[in-house]
């Protein structure tokens, strides 16, 4: 397999960070050689690649959800490339943050696969090994996603990484990935993942059934791809039902629950030496600023970006029960008490944002029905007056409704910005993989099973089943957005289905014209640039940058 270029601009950075941190691991200060042929020591350093998955997903997230027809900006600005099109270039704002980070993970693996061949062999080393190719291939996977072929890069570098790498093709980068996978389902374990918090067969079917989907839309994608998908899907659902009620999925205290397949997992007392600086931002965003620690008893220190569009809020009927487990539509005068007060009945009320299906007779008799509870400066906030486009006309704080999903009430919680959430980061999870074989089994041709598996996500969410005649790529995109908001998926959604343009350009207010889109050599932006960083340091003048940079 040919070497490739990998690491962007920082390969001299992003190495001695990865040995680094490593490093930090040996509580001895012995050589690598010493700490990682012990099985203590290989253990510590298979617990460093799923602790690099923190970098990958722990910060700002505008790859993942940025420019999308869920989210669009607020009062704070977004990186205008990453999010309006126009202005992106390799040099933009947060275009090289998963090639950083993906390839920090990518050479830690790269160390764990090496010294898996000279460590003390205990039965637990193959099972280690599956597990670390697993978190290597879904790093993979965001790459090829995000920037298309990139480096193939499977080498441990002991001494300073070579400056002179070639680039892959996406399909190459598939191939790996798949026999990646293959490998880590032959030897991982099947306990379950609320218990052990590890890879097991069931987060490689998962993944599985996620790269053979999204291969099977490239051109390059073989004609049982879709129907591979949907086995493994099948094989990761393995008859689970969906019977945790849905708003019990994000209560703070349930992240690792029966139906979380994968995450990136946080612990209070981990970060407690740095509790502003080791957790994550997934809270952060996804609303308007709710005045954090400085109102009366503090509220979470919302970014007022990435707010909800009047498409995303517009997505959810009276009967679902995601609504309201979603966001936070009665706001009290401490935000906080939502969750630390039990007895909620005396408790005043600050904020109410009325829902699309709300007449003026409801509004009226909301209002009649909680006359006593309203507390000074009360705000009813009328359906169409809390998008993310409505702060074009009024952006004040509170403006747009919470996403309460991610909330991190723990008395602990730093009442600051920046990475200060210890709730996990739930990346897979059992009501996604159901809409995964939906997809699949749609677009293999088997639209009757696709629907069964999405009426599941529906039945759960105590809403009509759909229909075979609404039954299509648009609807499933709908029912991710309904069940899956926030969850770090969409762009990935919308460029997999081909439906990036057209819903952008009909649902975020910032992108009015398909025009945005347009690169150089008349390619559409639609994969991120190489990051310019990674061009500049590469000794390989030949390595290409994408069509539309």
């Amino acid at each position: 397999m040919k070497k490739s270029i990998f690491i962007l601009g920082i390969v001299a950075t992003l190495f001695s960070s990865c040995s680094d941190f490593i490093e930090e691991e040996s509580l001895s200060f012995v050589t690598a050689d010493e700490t990682y042929t012990t099985a203590s020591g290989f253990q510590l350093l298979v617990n460093t690649n799923y602790a690099w998955l923190k970098s990958i997903y722990g910060g700002d997230p505008w790859l993942f959800v940025a420019g999308t027809d869920m989210y669009a900006e607020g009062r704070t600005a977004e990186p205008a490339g990453l999010s309006q099109y126009s202005q992106l270039i390799p040099s933009a704002e947060g275009v090289d943050q998963l090639y950083t980070t993906c390839y920090q993970l990518i050479q830690s693996v790269n160390k764990t696969v090496y010294y898996s061949t000279i460590t003390e062999q205990t039965a637990k080393v193959p099972v280690l090994v599956g597990e670390a190719k697993f978190l290597r291939a879904n790093a993979y996977f965001l790459l090829v996603q995000t920037y298309g072929g990139v480096p193939l890069v499977t080498e441990n570098f002991a001494t300073p990484a070579p400056l002179q790498f070639d680039r892959n093709t996406a399909e190459e980068i598939y191939d790996f990935i798949i026999k990646e996978l293959e490998a880590s389902l032959a030897s991982v374990e099947t306990a379950a993942y609320s218990s052990t918090g590890r890879v097991n067969k069931r987060a490689v079917n998962d993944l599985l059934a996620k790269v053979y989907l999204t291969r099977g839309y490239e051109t390059f994608g073989k004609a049982t791809d879709f129907a591979t998908a949907a086995t493994y899907a099948d094989a990761a659902i393995s008859g689970q039902s969906l019977t945790i009620p849905y708003g019990q999925l994000f209560t703070p205290t349930t992240d690792l629950n029966a139906e979380t397949i994968f995450s990136v997992q946080y612990d209070p007392a981990s970060t407690a030496t740095s509790p502003t600086t080791l957790g994550n931002k997934q809270f952060y965003y996804f609303s308007s600023y709710l005045g954090g620690s400085e109102t009366n008893g503090g509220a979470p220190l919302r970014s007022y970006n990435l707010c909800p569009t009047a498409y995303a809020l517009g997505l959810y009927t009276k009967e679902d029960s995601r609504w309201a487990a979603t966001f936070m539509t009665v706001v009290y005068e401490r935000y906080y008490d939502f969750y630390r007060v039990a007895d909620q009945s005396t408790l005043k009320i600050k904020h109410f944002y009325s829902p699309k299906w709300f007449t003026a007779a409801d509004k009226a008799t909301w209002m009649t029905d909680n006359a006593a509870k309203l507390a000074t400066g009360f705000v009813y906030h009328d359906w169409g007056t809390y998008d993310a486009a409505y702060t074009l006309i009024k952006n004040l704080d509170y403006q747009t409704i919470p996403v309460k999903k991610f909330d991190d009430p723990a008395l602990t919680t730093p009442a600051s910005t920046g990475p200060v959430s210890t709730r996990d980061i739930i990346t897979a999870r059992l009501g996604e993989t159901y809409l995964v074989a939906a997809e699949a089994y749609l677009k293999a041709g088997n639209p009757a099973t696709g629907l069964e598996r999405l009426n599941v996500v529906r039945t759960r969410a105590k809403v009509p089943s759909a229909t075979a005649g609404e039954f299509n790529i648009d609807y499933i995109l709908d029912e991710r957005g309904r069940e899956m908001l926030g969850e770090y998926t969409r762009w990935f959604d919308l460029k997999r289905t081909g439906k990036l343009v057209e819903r952008t350009v009909k649902y975020n207010y910032k992108i009015t014209n398909a025009s945005q889109f347009a690169g150089n050599n008349g390619q559409q932006k639609i994969l991120r640039p190489i990051p310019q960083t990674v061009i500049d340091l590469n000794q390989n003048k030949n390595f290409p940058q994408n069509p539309a940079y």
